[in-house]
């Protein structure tokens, strides 16, 4: 008798910690959708967001996120002909020049942020957001980024210039993205379109993915987990 309610009481345990964990999976979903809304038809509430989301990043991570990137870079960015940095005010005007430069095919898939001078100088000055490049002396070939939320959640993305894929590039950038964001103890995540052939097939074979949900417009959710 005594192991039959004892036996209950573990169901019960377990029945309880299910619907907590479910609970929590549908209020992170809900938020999910009210933030996503608000970013697509809520501008001026968005702008706030990312202002409040700027300054809590910038008092809580921002001196742990200078140490990380010197270490990070040094240790996982290696490539014989090019340089892995940060972009400084300087660079602005490289990268705009580079986003030109691109097909517009691969642009379709890329929309991370405005890419005029204005909107820019605007991403740069958000302490929230990490902007990338590797370099080819002083012509760019590659830009990535990581945007942090202090909800120790990071979205990352990245785009190689035609002419320099398939040498090992991306793989680089992504080493780089994801152990800045583990190093801080940060969620790595993305969103892919499935009709981004390029970029689904470089994922493919990626050991970090893992594919969390579909979030309409035919574009996944994934998270990038540290083995």
């Amino acid at each position: 008798m005594k192991s039959r309610f004892l036996h209950q009481g573990k169901e019960g345990k377990l029945s309880t910690i299910i619907t907590n964990k479910n609970c929590k999976n549908y209020s992170s979903n809900f938020m999910e959708r009210i933030l996503r809304f608000i970013k697509h038809n809520l501008s001026f509430i968005w702008k706030f967001i990312e202002q409040i989301n700027g300054i809590i990043f910038r008092i809580l991570y921002k001196r742990r996120l200078t140490q990380i990137i010197p270490e990070v870079i040094e240790k996982f960015g290696h490539h014989s002909e090019l340089e892995f940095r940060v972009l400084n005010s300087e660079d602005l005007k490289i990268l705009k020049d580079f986003i030109e430069r691109q097909n517009s095919a691969d642009l379709k898939f890329f929309q991370p942020h405005k890419f005029d001078e204005k909107s820019l100088k605007k991403v740069y000055m958000n302490p929230a957001f990490l902007m990338m490049g590797a370099f080819n002396r002083k012509i760019m070939v590659g830009y990535f980024f990581l945007r942090f939320f202090f909800n120790r959640k990071c979205f990352v993305g990245r785009l190689v210039d035609r002419e320099y894929r398939r040498k090992g590039i991306g793989k680089i950038m992504n080493n780089i993205m994801y152990n800045i964001a583990w190093s801080l103890n940060f969620k790595c995540m993305s969103t892919i379109s499935k009709d981004n052939y390029y970029i689904m097939g470089a994922h493919s074979k990626n050991p970090y993915m893992i594919i969390k949900k579909e979030i309409g417009d035919n574009f996944l959710l994934v998270e990038f987990k540290s083995k």
